[in-house]
């Protein structure tokens, strides 16, 4: 249904800053703060007495400076979890959000810090195990490689929504730049541990 899709929204120097509800792109567009840059194909939302073109990206018509915002955002718990594919990162298991935590890989009350390269997803049984110590501590090697870690968590899941949405590729650079190698190093990564396990 084009209610529960996701519109892309630019910046108006085209620098991607999120997504929005199909509603909500349609509201910025009624009160002309946004431009439609794309249409979602030929879906369109109707009333009673009206259709709607859905767009698929929208671009602010006025530059907005997001960067100090975005970086204190809330909501990082979704994006660590798109960011690591719903996956523990000690045993490997794939599961639904309510089945995982999050872990600090160097414990707080060590002093490690909240940010997302200190922070991946674990399932309960994983976190419990590891506790308070570091994985070296508890012989519990991380699948991925904490430089993969530094991936940005916003970029993470703009790529997320765009693997369905071809359109999308040219406003997010993934011709250039395609997380898609940094899955693959990741993955090349976890074989070789294994391999040496």
């Amino acid at each position: 249904m084009a209610l529960n899709e996701r519109v892309l929204l630019l910046n108006q120097t085209y620098e991607p800053l999120g997504t929005v509800s199909v509603p909500r792109a349609i509201i910025m567009t009624f009160k002309n703060t946004v431009t439609v840059e794309e249409l979602d194909g030929d879906r369109v939302l109707r009333s009673a007495h009206a259709e709607f073109p859905v767009p698929s990206v929208i671009r602010r018509r006025v530059y907005i400076n997001v960067r100090r915002r975005r970086e204190a955002s809330g909501a990082k718990r979704l994006r660590i979890y798109m960011r690591d594919k719903f996956r523990c990162q000690y045993c490997g298991e794939k599961k639904t959000a309510s089945e995982l935590t999050l872990d600090h890989i160097l414990p707080r009350s060590r002093g490690g810090d909240n940010s997302p390269v200190n922070v991946v997803t674990a399932c309960v049984s994983c976190n419990n195990r590891k506790s308070d110590r570091t994985p070296a501590e508890a012989r519990m090697p991380l699948l991925t490689s904490q430089s993969a870690l530094r991936v940005k968590l916003e970029r993470v899941v703009l790529c997320h929504y765009a693997e369905a949405r071809s359109e999308w590729r040219k406003y997010l650079f993934m011709d250039v730049h395609d997380d898609r190698d940094v899955m693959e190093r990741v993955d090349r990564e976890r074989r070789s541990k294994e391999k040496r396990s």
